[in-house]
């Protein structure tokens, strides 16, 4: 169910997905938003309360003129929990999503019972340097995020419509996107992540897609040697888009996880 929520005296409107009954989860997606096909939320909501926000900047989000930075939107997320009414939740974050998690978790180390980073976004290593996303034309973007860009899971997610303004609501809509998504990972996504991981205090889990070609698995590594308590599990069969190539396989090392 989509249900909109105002926000800091309304300067946010936030388009958000909810579903499930249960403690609440906090799902944050990456640079390409929510794409209204997310059967892993609601697989989570067969045990959570799953809140979905759109970042201000995507869908019918707004108030994006008020997030110029991570520490901009890491507040975003803890005035929308305040909204929601849930001090805390288990966060989880995906790509440049998992980058803003890792942020809410160490600004404030109450908020998040538990953190799951999945193909995180948040630093740079010269020897495993990140592709640029913004520089990647939308018919090659399939074969950088999935492991198999021909399956028609990959095919259907990055399509091309044939009618024109079909096509042109589709670029303008990315262009927003990517333009939100630019104060975060552009030119390259490191924020300083690394000064502050270490204030993170929530039990970590890092998946990792074992195909991811965006942001390759080496950067599991930094991750734990910066975050306390924290393990990685690695999902075969799978790239970028870990949680729409193996939902089940997602779902289950997250719903284990926070069971633990």
């Amino acid at each position: 169910m989509k249900t909109v929520y105002k926000v800091a005296d309304d300067r946010f409107s936030v388009e958000t997905y909810v579903t499930g009954s249960g403690e609440p989860l906090l799902f944050l997606h990456g640079a390409g938003g929510l794409i209204g096909f997310e059967p892993f939320l609601d697989l989570l909501g067969e045990r959570y309360t799953v809140y979905a926000p759109h970042l201000p900047g995507y869908g019918e989000s707004t108030g994006g003129e008020f997030i110029e930075d991570v520490f901009d939107a890491a507040l975003f997320y803890h005035q929308l929990m305040d909204e929601l009414g849930i001090p805390s939740a288990h966060i989880v974050g995906h790509s440049m999503g998992a980058m803003l998690a890792a942020e809410t978790a160490a600004l404030d180390t109450r908020r998040a019972r538990k953190l799951v980073l999945a193909s995180a976004a948040g630093f740079w290593l010269d020897r495993h340097p990140i592709a640029d996303l913004f520089a990647t034309p939308f018919n090659e973007l399939a074969a950088l995020i999935f492991h198999d860009p021909k399956s028609a899971l990959a095919q259907a997610l990055t399509a091309v419509p044939d009618d024109q303004g079909a096509i042109l609501a589709l670029y303008l809509e990315r262009m927003k996107r990517l333009g939100m998504a630019s104060r975060f990972l552009w030119p390259i996504p490191e924020r300083g992540l690394g000064k502050r991981a270490y204030r993170i205090a929530a039990p970590t889990l890092l998946i990792w897609g074992e195909s991811d070609r965006l942001i390759p698995p080496a950067y599991a590594e930094e991750f734990l040697s910066r975050i306390r308590n924290c393990r990685l599990e690695i999902i075969r069969e799978a790239g970028h888009m870990v949680m729409y190539e193996r939902p089940q396989a997602f779902v289950k090392a997250v719903c284990d996880f926070l069971a633990a």
